[in-house]
């Protein structure tokens, strides 16, 4: 079993993205997984002026040490994404940013949406390089969702042709997740990280 976070990133107020987090969250735990959604929303970190390990012990905000601790707890990592004017989403970003080391030695996916057909590529596209430089191994396996309020349903339900796909798609993104997490585990267990 895996233990993975699913992190998700928009603050508006009706949030469609949440669907697919959701969806995500329960895929993975019928899987036989672990998953936790952290919602940059509910967790509220401050706009970045001092990342985690710029304070010193017991001195973080609670909410940012808690979630650190989460951070390196876990297994890997699914960054659900929308677009905003062909780049990533501040939310997710800010609470990304907060933390370094914490992300290591660990793959990342990305799971992208959009009220519009292309779900969210263009974000999706950027994540994969911001997620690389930060020390994650990014899984080639993505999944973009178009027409998010027409694939999923108000409890994150596949519906429509958009659903359909997802459904198609979820279980090579989540093999694809659990090889490299298995993977990364086992190396770590056998060699210290360069750095």
């Amino acid at each position: 079993m895996a233990h993975y976070l699913v992190l998700y990133g928009s603050y508006r107020r009706d949030r469609m993205g949440i669907r697919l987090a959701d969806y995500i969250v329960r895929g993975l735990c019928e899987r036989g997984d672990d998953a936790e959604l952290i919602d940059a929303k509910a967790v509220g970190l401050p706009m970045l002026d001092r990342m985690f390990k710029e304070y010193g012990e017991g001195e973080a905000p609670p909410s940012m040490a808690s979630l650190a601790a989460k951070i390196r707890a876990a297994d890997g990592f699914v960054f659900v994404t929308g677009e905003y004017n062909w780049g990533v989403q501040p939310g997710l970003k800010n609470l990304t940013d907060h933390f370094l080391e914490e992300w290591f030695w660990r793959p990342a996916a990305i799971a992208s949406y959009s009220a519009g057909r292309l779900g969210g590529a263009r974000a999706n596209s950027h994540w994969h390089a911001i997620l690389s430089e930060m020390g994650m191994a990014v899984i080639s396996s993505t999944l973009t969702v178009g027409q998010i309020g027409q694939a999923l349903d108000a409890d994150a339900r596949p519906t429509g042709e958009g659903g359909a796909a997802l459904d198609r798609g979820f279980p090579r993104f989540a093999d694809d997740l659990r090889w490299w997490a298995d993977a990364a585990l086992a190396q770590r267990a056998r060699s210290k990280p360069p750095y």
